[in-house]
């Protein structure tokens, strides 16, 4: 028996060193556990034949406990993991503790009769046997493997009834191994057998399970990725440290990266070498910036980098960084392509927009005309206002006191012709009336602000930008309100009045008295300011005056040239 369970034991040594030798890209770590195992549990068997005295005995029981401890524990694991199921880290500890503290329990009770009262050596003749009467202690081992039959018989049942894509085949291995051994300790126990049958299980399920570990390996999606990823992967990884070490890197990412050859290990990189100062700009870009692809030239070659943060702790604290390298050159050049078609796209419908704004305002300018020449008392009225406002806004810029952005001093200057559309729908007599209107002529001539408002939404609307038909509205509708709240359409006071309106107004009533009208001549430039400044918190907004007084030299230049 000496030679049979040495036997054993050489045959899980050399499945261990073949095993080993085969170099996996993946481990299972409780396979590899169990293969460290065996041996050490097959030693204590075949020593033990060997052992010809009780202490010699009772000290090799010490490494045989753990197969009914750790062994069994990790198999338990073991079918967990093969069957999806999750098990916390405590949970482990405490297994893991409770078989330690089994083994430790018979190691301490090598020398005292609480564990074993008694323990007697036969010479057989095929090696040596025990006989052994438990002491009070032993009951705990029973009530032990109890608690792990419990677990296998609910994991059995578990298999059973559970669905998924885990292996039938490694869980059926398993839990068959695992009844044979109980159902062969039982034997041992009830025929009072000299030499114990379990190594030859042991050494039998040892041979089962490598050759499964080595047919999953063959058929596992995962193995089969991580092999390709070293082998024939056409991208490149590259592992830097948080604080800018080199960590390591596979074959291909030389080709993207080739002074990473000579690069030591856990050497920081250096930004004097043009490949290490790539990467740690890469990794200052994705920490300050967040951008976490980046491409770069190697040659006639486009290299795409990924950066993301890697961990190997359940915690998922970073320990540093994962570079992904990949030739992006084809996918650059579409880039390239349509990078150049957008440009040239976004061209053509800038000019095409720039055409249909011309239409545009062409169209309004032209409806504009036909009112000024329809209106004897008002000619060129349109086209001067249109000038000045651009006056106007430019200084208010200037002053930087009225709160006017860029966007809107180009829509009102845009928006200045369309401010008396509505005039179009005037009767003619009354329009071009040579003397003062009666009162019920000026409330029909009151209705073109309203009016000048519909048109241009009706204009407008849909094919120009939302702001620019909200500034051309309110200029339109609301040029002929008050400060004071007595204009008209509707009455409004203050800064209840849009700013762009209020702006208008100025321009509009500037022009009404140093121009020409049928039913009266200018006023002189010094009377018109005067009238302006008076009216200033009453007629127009008062913050209008500073503005006002600011350009009417330039306003007074303009009129000298026009007029």
């Amino acid at each position: 028996m000496s030679v049979v369970f040495g036997s054993c034991l050489a045959i899980s040594v050399l499945v261990f060193i073949y095993m080993a030798q085969k170099n996996y890209n993946t481990v299972n770590v409780y396979f590899w556990t169990l293969e460290v195992l065996l041996p050490i549990i097959l030693m204590g068997y075949w020593l033990k034949t060997r052992a010809s005295t009780p202490e010699a005995a009772a000290f090799l029981f010490c490494f045989i406990y753990l197969d009914s401890t750790f062994f069994v524990t990790i198999i338990l694991f073991s079918l967990m993991n093969a069957l999806g199921i999750s098990v916390p880290p405590w949970v482990k500890i405490l297994a893991y503790g409770a078989a330690a503290l089994q083994v430790a329990l018979v190691c301490l009770c090598v020398h005292n009769d609480l564990y074993y009262r008694s323990i007697t050596v036969i010479d057989t003749g095929m090696g040596y046997a025990t006989k052994m009467v438990s002491g009070p202690l032993k009951s705990i081992h029973y009530v032990y493997l109890s608690a792990l039959c419990v677990g296998l018989f609910s994991l059995l049942i578990i298999s059973l009834r559970k669905k998924g894509t885990y292996s039938r085949r490694i869980v059926m291995i398993y839990l068959a191994l695992m009844s044979t051994g109980l159902v062969l300790h039982f034997l041992e126990f009830v025929f009072s057998l000299n030499f114990s049958l379990l190594p030859y299980l042991y050494v039998a399920g040892d041979v089962l399970i490598a050759a499964d570990y080595e047919y999953t390996h063959a058929h596992d999606i995962s193995c089969l990725i991580a092999e390709y990823q070293n082998s024939a992967s056409e991208r490149g990884y590259v592992g830097i440290g948080l604080n800018g070490h080199f960590l390591s890197c596979n074959a291909k990412s030389l080709d993207f990266l080739p002074s990473l050859s000579s690069q030591r290990v856990d050497e920081k990189l250096s930004e004097d070498n043009p490949e290490g100062k790539q990467i740690l700009e890469i990794i200052r870009a994705y920490e300050t910036e967040g951008v976490s692809i980046t491409r770069f030239p190697v040659g006639k070659m486009t290299c795409a980098c990924e950066i993301s943060r890697f961990s190997v702790s359940r915690s998922g604290k970073p320990r540093g960084y994962l570079l992904v390298l990949r030739d992006a050159t084809e996918e650059q050049k579409t880039l390239d392509i349509i990078t150049s078609y957008n440009q040239t796209l976004q061209s053509d419908v800038q000019a095409k927009t720039e055409n249909i704004l011309r239409i545009q305002q062409k169209i309004v300018l032209g409806l504009t005309n036909m009112i000024d020449n329809r209106d004897d008392n008002t000619g060129g009225h349109v086209r001067r206002t249109s000038d000045i406002i651009q006056i106007i806004v430019e200084e208010i810029i200037r002053q930087g006191q009225i709160p006017l952005t860029r966007q809107m001093a180009v829509d009102i200057v845009r928006a200045a012709p369309t401010h008396d559309l509505g005039k179009i729908t005037i009767d003619s007599a009354i329009l071009r009336k040579p003397s003062a209107l009666t009162p019920e002529e000026y409330e029909i001539m009151k209705t073109h602000a309203a009016k000048s408002g519909e048109m241009v939404r009706i204009l407008l609307e849909d094919v120009e930008e939302k702001h620019f038909v909200d500034v051309a509205f309110n200029v339109a509708r609301y040029h002929h309100e008050r400060w004071d709240g007595k204009g008209y359409p509707e009455g409004l006071s203050g800064t209840n009045i849009p700013l762009e309106a209020r702006i208008m107004s100025v321009a509009d009533v500037y022009d009404a008295l140093v121009s020409r009208r049928s039913y009266k001549d200018p006023v002189s430039f010094d009377r018109a300011i005067r009238f302006m400044c008076e009216s200033m918190g009453t007629q127009f907004d008062p913050g209008m005056k500073s503005v006002f007084l600011g350009c009417c030299d330039q306003l007074q230049d303009y009129y000298r040239q026009h007029l």
